[in-house]
Formats: structure tokens, C-alpha cells, sequence
């Protein structure tokens, strides 16, 4: 046996690949996939029909709830944004698509097609047997000078002028099946966003979108019945419905997150008892500990008490006799929204409660009926750091598609307060970025510069795709818009996806300059 040689044990029905071919295979795989969604991308984008895992339909045009149902047998499609240029397989199309949702909110269909075509443009060099090292520092220069195009093209906007803000979600959202609802849903993003945008000071601001909004999906009704409550909702009724009252105006409010019945043993416990007398000796025990953690609440005189864990028969008798209100078993993410909107704080023991634990910024709690299940509503609050997005429509396929239209919304409206600059839309934004790197590209030296000019001309995938999805004639489209970029005419010179026209998109609105280049970040996981 020679030294050092591998040995390798595998079935006979195995077939082993490496090198170039797998890459190419890899690659092609990729492009399959960006194929697959590129036609949801614009205005004039295609509704994908899918059966998902639980056998119910979506009808969507967002990539990555498109990628969430495809199911891929293609050992690279699952792993098909590839490290190719170091020969692994670490990520994939449809981890980067959901990253670039978590992260950015939208941009999530051009994120895969843009990646698509870096994987496509690189394919020619490694058939020319360039070291994958070299594409890699190509790619990574680039990436660094677009982020400086970007940088110098981008024009700051003022987020307390709620006209410019509705404007510039709307054009964000404008691809998507709420934009025929005219500006509810972005007046919905925009509402909901401040009202939980902290200031940290130093022009820094938190907006937390997925801890402190929930949206609230209720069949029935129509969709202009949906609102920002200045509040929370949750799918909650009182624990003694007859006996406790349903509304309250300015209530005190205290949130616990311990249980409100007798200890019970962590495991199975047995209680040997001799004589009749002991047992009324241990439900004596029991009610005097209940009664005794009910006069600890009620001596700082709530109306409504709300606990994580159960809530005893007595200490319901307890609370209802002192007329306060109580719910039990409410979810922890619910529970620290309503901490957040009405200023109370959450206690982990009765003994330890303070005056100024208790919530007192809400105007009013109120248990509603909807069809056959009962809301609770906590709103009316003073300056809630909190809110619940009540949704109203026909079905449950509408009312799935409208919330996904709004978490794209209010992440746009998120970026927007973050970082308020603007980029152009339209694939305006790319064809400046790629006539920069073309340019630039003539002062590049040895063999990189090939690479190099290639993401340049991976940027024209944008607009090309744009172009195409509105029936145009793509390569008289591209040559138009081309010139004008290589002129330096007008940086926001870009496609109207609805008319196909070539328009300044200084008049069409733009979108974050946050979210391209978070965009592009997610693509250094193609580049490294």
C-alpha cells in the first residue's frame, strides 16, 4: 500500500464525482433555482401556486415563502450557493433567502437571482481552469467597490414626513398582491413600526418588529377593517367568564409568571393519611396558602391579573369575591408585549410585588367575540412601546398572503427609520453599479480583472429580469439603459415594472439604501 494514500470503502452502486465536474453541476443546480422565482420578481411578477407540507395551497410571489415549499431533491439545490471557489458546499439558495428575510425583510427574489448569476458568470471561468482563489478575490474587490457606488449615490430622507415614508413603502410593496388595497397596508407598516421605534439617542433607533408587533389574523369582515391597535390582542377569555368583568376602563394591570394554585410535587407524590381529621387538615393547608397569595395581590388593589401558568378554582373564588379580573396560561411573548405596552412589569413571586410593578397606561381592557372564539384587547395605551396588527378578511389564504405583504412593509418601514437613505429602484441601482465596475475594471491588473468585469455584467440580471417579466424587447430595453449608465446621464434612470417605460425613479420613489446593501452582504456568502 503506498504511503499516505486514501482508502475509500463504498457500494458498488455508488458513483463518485470531483473537481470541475461536480462544480458544474453544483452551479447549474443553483441557476435552476434562481430560474424557478425569477418571474415574481416586478410589478408585473407571476403568482407561484404551491401545495404545501400539510396539503393547503399558497398563492404567492415571494421568494423566499416560494423556496420555503419547493421541495429539492438536487443534493447541491438544497446546498446550491456553494463555497465552489474553496470546493465545498456550506450554504444554500434557500438558506440565503431566508437569512435575507430575517435580516432585511424583502429582497428576497433578487437576492437569488443576482446570486444565480454570480454563480452563472463564474461558470466560464472554471472551465478556463482559473484557481477558485482568484475568482474569490475578484468577486470579494467588487463587493467592496459597490458598497462605496452605493454609498455615493444614495440621498438621505426625512422619516418624520409621513408623505415621503407612505411613498416609499408603497413603491417597495408596489410588486406585491396588497398593492391594489392603495395604501393600507403601508399606512398599517408605517403606524406600527413607530409605535414601537425606540430612540437610543445619537440618531440610533431599535425598532424590534418581531418581539413587540404581532399580527393578528381574524377571518371575516373586509380587509379595510384592519388596524393598528395601540394595544394588545390576544386569543384569550376570562377564567370565570359570569363572574368576572369583560370590560374595564384605565385598568391596573399586574402580569405574573408563577402559578396561582397549590404547589404540586415534581414527581408523583403520595400523602398517607390515618385519620378523616388529617384531611381536612390538608385542604385547609391549601386554601390558607391560596388565600394567602390572593391577599398579597389584591393589597395593591388590581383590576386584572395575568398569569403564564394555571390559576386554581379557589384562587378564582378569591379574586372574583375582591371583583378582579383574571386570565391564566398566556404565552410568554404575549405576556412581555402587554408588559411593553402598559408599563407593568412581570413578577416571578406574589411576595415580591411593588406599586410600581403594576401597569397603569392602558385606557381600556375589553374581551370581544369573533365568530366563535373571544379576544382579549388591551388598548388605549399612553406611548405603548407595543401594538397588534389586527388583520380582517375574507379567508385564511387571503389574510396568510396579506400578512406576508406587510412583514415585507414593515421591514422596509424598519430600514427606512434605521438608516434613512434611499437608493433607486427599478434596476436603476444595479446599472450603476455595474457601468462603475466596468469602468474600473480597466485599472484592475492581472487575471482578477476578467472576474471582475464579470460581477459587473451579473448586476444586469436586475433590470434585464424586469424588463423581460413586462414583455419588452430586453436587448433594445438593456442597450437604452445601458448608454445612459455609461454616459453617467442620470444615475436613476430605471425600468417602470408596471409600464415598461424608462423613467427617472426620483419620481417613482426608491427603497433603502439598508436593504441593498444588506443584499449585498448576503451575497458575500457566494463571493468568500
Amino acid at each position: 500500500m503506498a504511503l499516505n494514500s486514501p482508502v475509500l470503502v463504498l457500494k458498488d452502486s455508488l458513483k463518485r464525482e470531483s473537481g470541475a465536474r461536480v462544480q458544474h453541476g453544483n452551479i447549474q443546480a443553483a441557476k435552476g433555482v434562481a430560474d424557478i422565482i425569477r418571474t415574481t420578481l416586478g410589478p408585473r411578477s407571476m403568482l407561484k401556486m404551491l401545495l404545501d407540507a400539510g396539503g393547503g395551497i399558497v398563492v404567492t410571489n415571494d421568494g423566499n415563502a416560494i423556496l420555503r415549499e419547493l421541495d429539492l431533491a438536487h443534493p447541491a439545490a438544497k446546498a446550491s450557493i456553494i463555497k465552489i471557489y474553496s470546493f465545498l458546499l456550506s450554504s444554500s439558495m434557500i438558506e440565503l433567502s431566508r437569512t435575507q428575510d430575517e435580516e432585511v425583510g424583502d429582497g428576497t427574489t433578487s437576492v437569488i437571482v443576482l446570486a444565480g448569476e454570480m454563480l452563472h458568470v463564474a461558470q466560464a471561468f472554471i472551465y478556463r481552469n482559473y484557481h477558485p482563489t482568484v475568482i474569490c478575490r475578484a468577486y470579494t474587490k467588487a463587493l467592496e467597490d459597490a458598497i462605496a457606488v452605493l454609498d455615493k449615490i444614495a440621498i438621505p430622507v426625512d422619516v418624520n414626513d409621513h408623505a415621503t415614508m407612505l411613498g416609499l413603502v408603497k413603491s417597495c410593496i408596489s410588486t406585491k398582491f396588497t398593492s391594489q388595497f392603495g395604501d393600507l397596508i403601508a399606512d398599517l407598516a408605517i403606524d406600527a413600526t413607530t409605535t414601537v421605534g425606540v430612540d437610543l439617542g445619537q440618531g440610533m433607533r431599535e425598532v424590534d418588529i418581531k418581539k413587540y408587533i404581532k399580527v393578528e389574523k381574524v377571518p371575516g369582515g373586509q380587509l379595510e377593517d384592519s388596524k393598528v391597535l395601540k394595544g394588545v390582542m390576544f386569543n384569550k377569555d376570562v377564567v370565570a367568564p359570569g363572574k368576572m368583568r369583560r370590560k374595564i376602563v384605565n385598568p391596573r394591570i399586574m402580569l405574573l409568571d408563577s402559578p396561582l394554585e397549590y404547589k404540586k410535587g415534581e414527581n408523583q407524590t403520595n400523602a398517607e393519611l390515618m385519620k378523616e381529621e388529617d384531611w381536612e387538615v390538608l385542604l385547609k393547608m391549601e386554601e390558607e396558602y391560596i388565600e394567602n397569595l390572593c391577599a398579597q395581590i389584591l393589597k395593591f388593589k388590581p383590576d386584572l391579573v395575568i398569569t403564564e401558568k394555571g390559576l386554581s378554582d379557589l384562587a378564582c373564588h378569591f379574586l372574583s369575591k375582591a371583583g378582579v379580573t383574571a386570565i391564566r396560561r398566556l404565552r410568554k411573548t404575549d405576556n412581555n408585549r402587554i408588559a411593553k405596552a402598559c408599563g407593568a412589569t412581570i413578577v416571578n413571586r406574589p411576595e415580591e410585588l411593588q406599586e410600581s410593578d403594576i401597569g397603569t397606561r392602558a385606557g381600556l381592557f375589553e374581551v370581544k367575540k369573533f365568530g366563535d372564539e373571544f379576544f382579549a384587547f388591551i388598548v388605549d395605551c399612553k406611548d405603548p412601546k407595543a401594538c397588534t396588527v389586527l388583520l380582517r378578511g375574507a379567508s385564511k389564504d387571503l389574510l396568510n398572503e396579506v400578512e406576508r405583504n406587510l412583514q415585507d412593509a414593515m421591514a422596509v418601514a424598519r430600514n427606512i427609520l434605521k438608516n434613512p437613505k434611499l437608493l433607486p429602484g427599478g434596476g436603476a441601482t444595479e446599472l450603476t453599479v455595474s457601468a462603475s465596475l466596468k469602468q474600473k475594471s480597466s485599472s484592475i491588473e492581472g487575471i482578477e480583472k476578467w472576474p471582475y468585469e464579470a460581477a459587473a455584467l451579473a448586476f444586469e440580471a436586475i433590470p434585464r429580469t424586469l424588463a423581460q417579466n413586462c414583455g419588452l424587447n430586453v436587448i433594445r430595453t438593456m442597450t437604452q439603459l445601458q448608454g445612459k449608465h455609461a454616459n453617467a446621464e442620470n444615475a436613476w434612470v430605471g425600468i417602470d415594472g408596471s409600464t415598461g417605460e424608462m423613467v427617472d425613479m426620483k419620481d417613482r420613489k426608491a427603497i433603502p439604501v439598508s436593504q441593498v446593501i444588506d443584499i449585498w452582504l448576503g451575497l458575500r456568502l457566494v463571493y468568500c
